[in-house]
């Protein structure tokens, strides 16, 4: 799966998820929601770029 990376540097990695933000471990980048905010820096979804 692709990762994506927020401008922070903060990178989401489908296979880990975002458990804290209730994404779980193998949630395509995709399939998140729309309102999911960067964890670190709280930037929205549109932000990320494939990497």
């Amino acid at each position: 799966m692709k990762k994506y990376e927020c401008p922070c540097g903060y990178i989401y990695d489908p296979e880990l998820g975002d458990p804290d933000s209730g994404i779980a471990p193998g949630t395509a980048f995709e399939d998140i929601p729309e309102d999911w905010a960067c964890p670190v820096c709280g930037l929205g979804k549109s932000e990320f770029s494939e990497v």
